[in-house]
């Protein structure tokens, strides 16, 4: 039975929870579909690496994708245990919410911190072999190490930043910008090259989580969790969408007149309808799946043609 939890919350299970559920609330709390996008964005920045003359090193690419596994794991866990409360009562979809594994287990939300601190564990424990053994460069376990402190700080104090409104910002930088640079640092690419052609990707990542964090709007502001969504009114919500999607794309068209290649940019461009769904019904749908839908295509159609260039 549950009844360690950190801080008196009181909220430990009050019956016994048997190993597969306990695997299964793992598994879920892990958030699997989010770890794949993870890697798909890891590999646009291999990608960028290997486009601009990067030698290919499968060793390498092995230690830095279980480095970040573990990392990034340990980022949604730590979520899942700041959220304890909001995920309890907002109303949740399929890209919003959280896992809703705590709640549907009846598991302590000690779990999720214990299965955090595991797996910054073994994240950590990999870089550092991969560090040492030179098969990890220094500045990819710096990146790491970046995404580590400030996805954990998106959540938990000290910072708290997702409760204090500057949690979209925090994401959007590291998911956008610091992560692509790590799969291109990995392979001893040019990260300060990745980081300013990937300008475009961290702009409709922040886009999406103004999205993603609007049907969780009430429940969040219930318990004090002041991000964007509930300190800003409906329509400025929806100026701050547009002005951040024209500014994608926007840059994403300047951009192709210096480092990023025609082929990258013209795939790129074919992501704006959905981005314009995203805008035209911004505030007024609970289920943000044409933000969600132009970043993913967005990575994709990248992923795609930086392996072309």
């Amino acid at each position: 039975m549950e009844s360690d939890d950190p801080g008196g919350t009181g909220d430990a299970s009050l019956s016994p929870v048997g190993v597969e559920t306990r695997l299964w609330a793992y598994w879920k709390m892990s958030r699997p579909s989010q770890l794949l996008l993870v890697l798909v964005v890891y590999a646009l920045g291999a990608n960028v690496a290997l486009a601009t003359g990067a030698t290919l090193d499968w060793l390498a690419l092995a230690v830095g994708t279980g480095a970040l596994l573990g990392v990034a794991a340990s980022v949604h866990y730590a979520n899942e245990y700041a959220d304890y409360e909001t995920d309890a009562v907002t109303d949740r979809t399929p890209f919003s919410g959280g896992s809703g594994a705590l709640a549907r287990t009846g598991l302590s939300r000690a779990v999720a911190l214990r299965a955090g601190l595991g797996s910054l564990a073994v994240g950590g424990v990999v870089a550092a072999v991969g560090l040492l053994g030179g098969v990890l460069t220094p500045p990819a376990f710096a990146s790491l190490a970046v995404i580590a402190v400030f996805g954990w700080q998106y959540s938990v104090g000290p910072l708290e930043l997702a409760w204090r409104g500057w949690g979209e910002l925090d994401n959007a930088v590291l998911g956008g910008l610091v992560l692509p640079g790590y799969g291109t640092a990995v392979l001893g690419g040019p990260v300060g090259f990745t980081l300013l052609v990937c300008l475009p990707l961290a702009l409709l990542v922040f886009a999406n989580l103004l999205a993603t964090q609007w049907p969780d709007r009430r429940a969040d502001a219930s318990v004090g969790k002041r991000t964007l969504v509930t300190r800003l009114p409906a329509p400025r919500l929806r100026a701050l969408y547009v002005a951040v999607v024209v500014s994608a794309f926007g840059s994403l068209l300047l951009l192709t007149r210096g480092p990023l290649p025609t082929l990258v940019a013209g795939a790129s461009l074919l992501v704006v309808p959905l981005s314009v769904w995203g805008a035209a019904g911004y505030t007024e749908r609970e289920v943000p799946f044409p933000s969600v839908a132009a970043m993913v295509a967005l990575v994709a159609v990248q992923l795609l043609a930086w392996s072309l260039v």
